[in-house]
């Protein structure tokens, strides 16, 4: 009953504070991510009462199941924007953009906070400015994605704009695997070149090789039906079958196998919708059928932002210089390639500001830093940090950006009652 009334709680939290971000004119998300730090451990969960609040980190933590299957509704549907037929106009462009500004990010932020390290190496040792960089690297795709949602944007900048987010875990996730070793090697003094280049390499083709198998069952096991809600009903039971093979790890031979959530729905979804003929419609319903699963998990993600890190001043400045270093490299990374490859002039200009938002795969790679000790708590503290800025204010610039782009109609959209909505 109390996971039930929490559930409850955080999805009309989230519901009301959506309205009054529909008055000032912020995206959903934001207002979610709002509701999650009222019903925190910070606001309500201090009442210490079961059910209104979510009142530790732990119990939070024991509603990890949600987020993990909207991680993976979420990567199922960015896999629809990689139809073959959009990436034909897109594809080139949108892998050099990709990987560009990832390691752009990634290079700039661990310029400055090596720097920093000399500065202050007692609060920032030399493994954690290198890995921070590679945190750098990732972007949120589901923020992006629930905004380009909510608003309907539509044109190039959003035709270019989810497939980088994409490929831009791929990206990271190598760069932080190389970083990780790097640093580990620093801590030990001994290098280990199946951790730094073959295990994220694997880790990365294991996963889209998954991702296609498992697209190519559901593609063929869908045509047995013909409701659309047994097609739907299909539809949620692959996508989760998907995200709980994902969570697979195991060894062969002294190399760890392990798996990208992210990366095997994401190609799950492509393979679907790249051979399926009816598969713009069915995720279209998907797409309705998990709103109420993405409130949760912003909620969710709002709640487990942790408020103490401000206490600690060389922290938030260590945290200030991440920030305007990796935001630096986003853009001008962006807005460079995109130039180089000829994109449309609103895609130079604002790409790399949509890029910003930072959140589920940058704390993942925070989690797995943690193995590094007190370098790791440092990597943990300042991504956390980050992802409070961030994705109180990522949202709303991405919507800004494709507004300036003319990607989102100014006379907002018909609501359920057939009424005129401003956003």
């Amino acid at each position: 009953m109390e996971t039930l009334l929490i559930l409850s709680v955080a999805l009309f939290a989230g519901l009301m504070l959506s309205r009054l971000a529909k008055v000032l004119q912020l995206p959903a998300v934001t207002a979610y991510l709002v509701a999650g730090i009222l019903i925190g451990p910070y606001v309500l969960g201090q009442l210490g009462i079961n059910g209104l609040g979510l009142i530790s980190h732990g119990q939070i933590k024991s509603l990890s199941l949600i987020s993990d299957v909207a991680l993976g509704f979420i990567a199922f549907s960015i896999g629809n924007e990689f139809r073959l037929a959009t990436l034909k106009k897109t594809g080139k462009q949108a892998t050099i953009i990709g990987i560009f500004q990832a390691v752009a990010a990634t290079l700039l932020v661990d310029a400055a906070l090596i720097g920093l390290h000399f500065l202050m190496p007692d609060k920032l040792p030399l493994p954690a400015a290198i890995v921070l960089g590679a945190v750098a690297s990732a972007t949120a795709p589901a923020a992006t994605l629930m905004v380009v949602r909510q608003y309907k944007a539509k044109g190039p900048l959003t035709d270019i704009l989810l497939p980088i987010v994409a490929l831009d875990d791929a990206v990271g996730l190598i760069l932080f695997a190389v970083s990780f070793g790097v640093a580990k090697a620093l801590i030990s003094g001994a290098v280990d070149v199946i951790s730094i280049i073959v295990e994220p390499l694997l880790e990365v083709i294991l996963s889209l090789v998954l991702g296609a198998v498992m697209g190519g069952l559901f593609t063929y096991f869908e045509k047995f039906f013909h409701s659309r809600s047994k097609r739907l009903s299909m539809s949620v039971t692959f996508v989760l079958l998907t995200v709980a093979l994902s969570m697979l790890s195991f060894e062969i031979g002294g190399v760890h196998i392990a798996f990208s959530s992210l990366l095997v729905c994401m190609m799950l979804g492509t393979v679907f919708c790249n051979f399926c003929d009816f598969s713009e419609e069915l995720m279209d319903r998907i797409d309705r059928w998990s709103a109420p699963l993405f409130i949760l998990f912003f909620v969710i993600s709002g709640a487990e932002l942790e408020l103490s890190i401000f206490k600690d001043p060389l922290v938030v400045l260590i945290g200030v210089v991440y920030i305007i270093f990796r935001s630096t490299g986003k853009y001008a990374g962006a807005r460079f390639s995109a130039q180089a490859t000829k994109c449309d002039k609103n895609i130079v200009k604002y790409l790399g500001i949509t890029l910003l938002p930072q959140a589920g795969v940058a704390l993942g790679m925070a989690i797995k830093a943690e193995a590094l000790g007190p370098a790791g708590t440092v990597v943990a503290n300042i991504t956390l940090f980050s992802v409070l800025i961030y994705e109180l204010i990522g949202p709303y610039l991405t919507k800004i950006s494709l507004m300036k782009a003319g990607e989102i109609e100014p006379e907002g959209k018909v609501s359920a009652r057939g009424e005129k909505v401003h956003k």
